[in-house]
């Protein structure tokens, strides 16, 4: 009698697959544009309110703005971190999001972050890149980068705080 092929792809298939459940952490780190013109009272009230959002979602982070350009790295429950990314696209405060990295995690990278803020006082990114010779077009690397200089640099700046 011959075995049915099927069953042993379903068997294979369910070795690699594991379903992604309510609790599972995601990240995504993603660069926008600021609109022109935010000023330092805007900014502290995008960084207070995201962090009541963020504890109130189980969410952590770090924002970093800089040259009127953010770039966000949000962690926690994954459908949490997607259902936040959708509203903010529709955030008339910046514009031009470029999703550079998404994916799952273990752990967070900013446990103890409902939203750290960092700006060129803390640290610059763009020196950063460039020291590394960073090219935006070169995706991989450059989101790997980003992340790496959001993870090493000190919180300052406005509405610093967990």
């Amino acid at each position: 009698m011959l075995e049915d092929p099927s069953a042993e792809r379903l068997d294979v298939q369910e070795q690699f697959w594991k379903p992604v459940t309510e609790d599972r952490l995601g990240y995504c780190l993603y660069r926008s544009l600021a609109q022109p013109g935010l000023a330092d009272d805007q900014l502290e009230r995008i960084i207070d309110r995201s962090r009541q959002r963020n504890r109130s979602n189980g969410l952590t982070g770090c924002l970093h703005y800089e040259n009127g350009v953010f770039f966000q790295w949000l962690e926690g429950p994954w459908r949490q971190v997607f259902r936040l990314l959708d509203a903010l696209r529709d955030d008339d405060r910046h514009m031009d999001m470029t999703i550079l990295d998404q994916g799952s995690l273990d752990r967070r990278l900013f446990p103890d972050w409902k939203m750290r803020f960092s700006d060129r006082r803390a640290a610059s990114l763009f020196d950063w890149l460039a020291d590394w010779n960073s090219r935006p077009d070169d995706e991989g690397a450059y989101a790997e980068r980003v992340g790496v200089f959001l993870r090493s640099i000190k919180a300052e700046g406005p509405g610093n705080g967990a």
